[in-house]
């Protein structure tokens, strides 16, 4: 008889424990359990610890609470204004309704990640691609709020989203490369035309005081000398006087010219030749003054005048010297 009881109370030890071991269940701290009881969702949600469940009727789901990072892939679009582009971003949301999460959607991370994806290339063909690239912060909150909307409804809380990066093509990133190398040109042009303008008005106002002490030039050249003698070059600086330049020239415009030849080149009696015309009176004889400056006739020519006197031209009658 005591052997009987024994061996009952074991066996009741071993179920319980056995009953025990199959509906003991942990959750931790991060998480929710949610309990279906026969296929019927309990109303009260498990909280983390140690907690018990009827084996073979029960049936436990344990749901993360924890903020989930989530990439969605890189999208392909085409901006508002005619772009292509290639987009990607990462979203981070988490659970606030564990039994929403688990009933009204079959998987929520799947659900989150489409949603994601669907959001991520509207945004893309409702924007500029100025606005892609430099006002991201507005677009986020457009991919927040398109993203949010949907997942209320399955418990499911987006806590932000970021566009990562922005892929252009190859012919677009120079054609922006180009218009910002010329932006920056304009500028720098702007900036050295403001400098020189600056600094025209500087030299002026050096010039001015200058003019009123000659001291001053002096001085500034000396110490154009000094620095140019500093550096370790083989340049030789002579600082020639302004002044005595314009003495030189002055002078060669009042000094008179050189004297012109007075005499000319005397022309020399030409040969006499004689035509005898076909028909007709005899030619007529026409007396030829000499040219001013011309020795007298009869007078002796310098060898060297008559080898600089051009021959004149032999006319078709007689012309005879006077």
């Amino acid at each position: 008889m005591v052997e009987a009881l024994v061996t009952a109370g074991i066996a009741v030890a071993s179920a319980g424990v056995v009953y025990v071991l199959a509906a003991a269940r942990v959750i931790k701290q991060y998480e929710r359990g949610v309990v279906f009881r026969l296929g019927r969702l309990k109303d009260s949600v498990r909280g983390p610890g140690f907690t018990m469940i009827l084996p073979f009727a029960d049936r436990l789901r344990k749901v993360n609470m924890q903020i989930v990072t989530m990439p969605v892939p890189a999208q392909d679009g085409i901006t508002r204004d005619n772009v292509t582009v290639r987009v990607d971003a990462v979203i981070y949301f988490k659970v606030v309704d564990p039994a929403d999460a688990v009933i009204q959607v079959e998987d929520y991370q799947f659900a989150v990640a489409q949603m994601a994806q669907t959001s991520l290339r509207s945004i893309i063909g409702k924007s500029d691609l100025d606005d892609l690239l430099s006002n991201r912060e507005k677009l986020n909150q457009g991919l927040e709020l398109m993203i949010d909307s949907p997942a209320i409804g399955w418990g499911v809380q987006i806590d932000r989203v970021e566009i990562k990066d922005v892929s252009l093509p190859e012919t677009m990133k120079r054609s922006m490369a180009r218009q910002a190398e010329a932006d920056r040109e304009r500028r720098a042009r702007v900036i050295n035309a403001d400098a020189e303008l600056q600094a025209s008005k500087k030299l002026a106002e050096a010039a001015g005081v200058m003019s009123k002490e000659p001291a001053a030039l002096q001085l500034r050249l000396l110490q154009t000398v000094v620095a140019v003698a500093a550096e370790k070059n083989s340049t030789l600086v002579l600082p020639f006087p302004v002044e005595l330049l314009r003495f030189l020239e002055r002078a060669q415009q009042t000094a008179p010219g050189p004297a012109e030849p007075a005499v000319r080149p005397a022309v020399e009696p030409a040969a006499e030749s004689t035509v005898e015309p076909a028909v007709g009176p005899a030619p007529a004889t026409t007396a030829v003054e000499p040219a001013p400056g011309a020795p007298a006739p009869g007078a002796s020519v310098p060898e060297a005048l008559v080898r600089e006197a051009p021959a004149p031209p032999v006319p078709d009658a007689e012309v005879p010297m006077a």
